[in-house]
């Protein structure tokens, strides 16, 4: 029995191993050479699996070295929003493109950020971009400093929203501490 538990104990640990050691996706690092997988998760609802997400960035700084903490600094907890990274999320379910930019919104008011005039803006935006998904199509969100956020479908380029404001208050839906998913935020963050 013992031998069964280190077998499956050093399973696991090589699983984990490999998973960490993926490399970035050239779309990934085309914006944000020297990125690492940071961490990833499933986000589930009711029991579903939405999606599953991974977290690209640069290694994270020693604590104390990011600077002022919150979105309404550069960091939001351990994080860091002055360097680029980026989000990958692959859908396990089909969903219309329209809702994805509605719930994006939904989760940036929840959150505080933007004036009522940037997110009706930006929710505009979103739904021009973001297409339907099925099971298995993969979009990817790059935050760029002082640019905003490119985004790309199955690797390839779907567009830009050029409003730094956006990008930060974008991926706060996953990475700000006051998340509507805590679980998966310390998934991506790698605290978990």
């Amino acid at each position: 029995m013992r031998r069964l538990g280190a077998v499956l104990a050093l399973l696991a640990c090589t699983a984990f191993g490999a998973a960490r050691a993926e490399a970035p996706p050239a779309v990934v690092l085309q914006h944000a050479p020297g990125v690492e997988m940071r961490g990833s998760g499933t986000l589930r609802w009711l029991g579903l699996r939405i999606y599953d997400a991974v977290l690209w960035a640069a290694p994270a700084r020693p604590a104390g070295t990011n600077g002022t903490t919150g979105t309404t600094g550069t960091t939001v907890a351990d994080f860091d929003y002055t360097r680029p990274f980026a989000l990958q999320l692959r859908y396990a379910r089909s969903l219309k493109g329209a809702a994805i930019a509605d719930r994006s919104v939904e989760e940036i008011t929840r959150l505080g950020l933007g004036s009522p005039a940037q997110r009706a803006q930006w929710g505009a935006a979103m739904r021009r971009l973001f297409p339907d998904v099925v099971d298995g199509t993969t979009l990817a969100g790059v935050h760029l400093p002082g640019r905003g956020a490119r985004f790309y479908l199955n690797g390839q380029p779907l567009g830009e929203i050029a409003d730094p404001a956006f990008s930060q208050a974008f991926f706060a839906i996953w990475l700000d501490a006051k998340t509507s998913a805590p679980e998966l935020r310390s998934a991506l963050l790698g605290a978990s």
